[in-house]
């Protein structure tokens, strides 16, 4: 896909994804819902400090998902605090309307949901014409078939492990072959886009997603629940090297 050139509000130049991240094979993207927010920016920093490829930012509106989180002002406020590519994973209803916003606030991926969609094909190519990559995701119970006319028309596709909006859930291995069906869908019809999931990782799942394809692993708890951001964030990506 095709995307335009920006900058970040802070004035720095986008450094293209594909240096920033995908260079480095499988890659965790610490989630920040879980994070202190009452010292937000330092959270920020000790997760670059620990290693973080991006940083995953889940809005939710309490609408297209029960839970109600954050919006523009917190991903304006870790994209002033943040170096590295932000996911911003939109759990909204109508997303079209929101995305030029989040582009501004410095978005560098926008995730935006199959099944909340009125015009798939036309969000993403709103969101690639604004700058960010665009990536679409799919929940567990959604058939991968809803998204497969779409793969030409996205940057990636993110492979949801659990129901979104809910927390606390086990990973849910219908996961692994969604994704295991887009890698061979990839490679056979010579696609670029890159795989993503969401939900339920820890040392005991991640291999399993990179085995099956994952290269943008969305990781919760498993880092912001440890005693050692660096450890946590280097055994994960370790243990997705090793089995991709």
């Amino acid at each position: 896909m095709q995307h335009t050139h920006v900058t970040h509000p802070a004035g720095t130049a986008l450094v293209p994804l594909a240096t920033r991240l995908e260079t480095r094979g499988p890659v965790v993207l610490p989630a920040l819902l879980l994070c202190d927010f009452g010292h937000l920016a330092r959270e920020v920093e000790r997760l670059q400090e620990a290693g973080a490829g991006g940083l995953h930012l889940d809005v939710m509106d309490g609408r297209f998902v029960p839970q109600l989180t954050y919006g523009l002002v917190v991903v304006e406020a870790v994209r002033r605090a943040a170096s590295v590519p932000l996911e911003v994973h939109l759990m909204v209803e109508q997303p079209e309307r929101t995305i030029a916003d989040y582009a501004r606030a410095g978005a560098d991926i926008l995730t935006v949901h199959v099944e909340g969609l009125a015009d798939p094909r036309g969000t993403l190519e709103a969101i690639a014409a604004l700058g960010p990559k665009a990536h679409l995701a799919v929940s567990p119970n959604t058939p991968i078939e809803r998204v497969l006319p779409l793969l030409d028309h996205c940057d990636g596709v993110l492979v949801m492990s659990v129901e979104p909006g809910y927390g606390g859930q086990q990973f849910n291995p219908v996961a692994l072959e969604k994704l295991a069906a887009l890698t061979e869908i990839r490679t056979r019809r010579g696609g670029s886009f890159r795989l993503c999931v969401d939900g339920g990782i820890s040392t005991e799942t991640i291999g399993s997603v990179a085995a099956a394809g994952a290269e943008f692993i969305v990781a919760g708890s498993a880092v912001i629940r440890s005693r050692n951001y660096a450890h946590a964030i280097t055994e994960l990506e370790q243990l997705a090297r090793e089995a991709a």
